[in-house]
C-alpha cells in the first residue's frame, strides 16, 4: 500500500494483485517528496508540471520492464562479449485523450519513433457511462504490446473501456501495460477482475474513493492541473 496513505483502511483488499497483476512504484523518499510538491493544492502549474514528469519518467521505464526481452551479445571496446537484452516485441502507445496525453512526452523521450495511438472516451451525462468518441490506432497494434497511458484510475470505467476497445482492435489482454500515475483500491480492483492478464503500474494507491468518487487523499484533477485549465 502507499505509504502517502493513512491508517484508513481501505473498503476494497487488493493484497491479491499486487505484485502479479498491479506493479507500484517502489515508495522511495524522492518519490514521496515528489507527491508532496504535485498534491499541494497551492503548488505552481509549472511546478506541478515538471515533478509529475519526473514521476511519469518513472512510471514509463517501469512499464517498459515488464515487457518481453531476448538475448543479445555485443562486442565491447576492449574485445569482450557482453551478454545482455534486447526488447523482442513491437510496441505501442496509447493516451486516453487528454490527461493520457500529459504522459506521451516522457515515452516518446525514452522511446524514439514509437507508434502512437489515440483513444478519446468521455463519461455520458445521462447514462454516466464512457462514450467513445474518437479512436485513431496503428494498423497492425494486434501485433503489439500496448502502453495505455491515463493519469487516474479511480472507478474504472473508462479504463475498461479503452481495454476493450484494444481487444476488441485485437491485442492480446496479456500484452497490455496500463501505465497509471494514482489509482484507489476500487479501480485496481475494477479492472484486475475483469481484465486479470492486464498488467498495472502506478505510483500511488490512495485510501479510498470518497461518495463523489474523488480520490482521498488525492491529487485532484489531473488533466486540469497539468494544462491549466483547472479553476
Amino acid at each position: 500500500m502507499s505509504s502517502t496513505t493513512t491508517a484508513t483502511e481501505p473498503t476494497v483488499s487488493i493484497e491479491k494483485y499486487l505484485g502479479e497483476n498491479v506493479h507500484l512504484l517502489p515508495q522511495t523518499k524522492q518519490l514521496r517528496a515528489l507527491h508532496t510538491v504535485i498534491r499541494d493544492r497551492h503548488a505552481r502549474r509549472e511546478d506541478f508540471v515538471f515533478h509529475s514528469e519526473r514521476i511519469i519518467r518513472m512510471l514509463i521505464e517501469a512499464g517498459l520492464d515488464l515487457l518481453p526481452f531476448e538475448e543479445r551479445i555485443v562486442e565491447t571496446p576492449v574485445g569482450r562479449e557482453y551478454h545482455g537484452l534486447r526488447f523482442s516485441g513491437k510496441l505501442c502507445g496509447v493516451p486516453i485523450i487528454r490527461a493520457g496525453e500529459s504522459m506521451e512526452g516522457e515515452l516518446r523521450a525514452v522511446c524514439r519513433g514509437i507508434r502512437i495511438g489515440k483513444i478519446l472516451m468521455q463519461r455520458d451525462k445521462v447514462t454516466k457511462l464512457p462514450k467513445l468518441y474518437y479512436s485513431n490506432l496503428p494498423d497492425d497494434i494486434a501485433e503489439r504490446h500496448v502502453l495505455l497511458l491515463e493519469p487516474m484510475l479511480a472507478t474504472g470505467g473508462t479504463a475498461l473501456a479503452a481495454i476493450q476497445l484494444l481487444l476488441d482492435h485485437g491485442v492480446k489482454e496479456e500484452n497490455i501495460v496500463f501505465i497509471n500515475f494514482i489509482t484507489v483500491p476500487e479501480g485496481i480492483a475494477t479492472v484486475c477482475e475483469r481484465f486479470p492478464k492486464v498488467k498495472i503500474v502506478t505510483s500511488a494507491i490512495e485510501e479510498r474513493l470518497n461518495e463523489n468518487a474523488y480520490m482521498m487523499p488525492g491529487i485532484g484533477d489531473f488533466g486540469d492541473r497539468f494544462y491549466g485549465t483547472d479553476a
